[in-house]
């Protein structure tokens, strides 16, 4: 079943459009696990609980253990900064490796000139 799926997406992958918003939702989801696995494993780094993480930030325990725990979880950029701060960091930007901006980056920006 993987081979049709890889060859019915390698298809789609030709409109520069579908090209786009695959490569923003891969970039999306990449980007919203790496830093709540960051997050959730710096909390255990610090031997906090979610409930004490969560009283810390000033959110309901139960918010907070969704936020960590669910695989669809997408919490707003404040919420992800004021729990970094909380637990001694702070959110940055930095560069894609090139290998991410072929990846991602391109078919994003071929859609600009369309």
């Amino acid at each position: 079943m993987s081979d049709v799926f890889n060859k019915i997406l390698e298809a789609e992958a030709e409109d520069p459009e579908f090209a786009r918003d695959f490569a923003a939702e891969a970039a999306r989801i990449e980007t919203i696990d790496a830093i709540i696995n960051a997050l959730n494993d710096t909390r255990e780094d610090r031997a906090m609980s979610k409930a004490e993480l969560a009283r810390a930030v000033g959110i309901d325990p139960s918010t907070m253990r969704r936020l960590l725990s669910s695989q669809s979880s997408n919490p707003t950029l404040g919420t992800v900064a004021t729990i970094a701060v909380a637990l001694g960091f702070r959110v940055v930007l930095e560069p894609l490796p090139a290998h991410d901006c072929k990846r991602l980056t391109n078919p994003m920006q071929a859609c600009a000139s369309l």
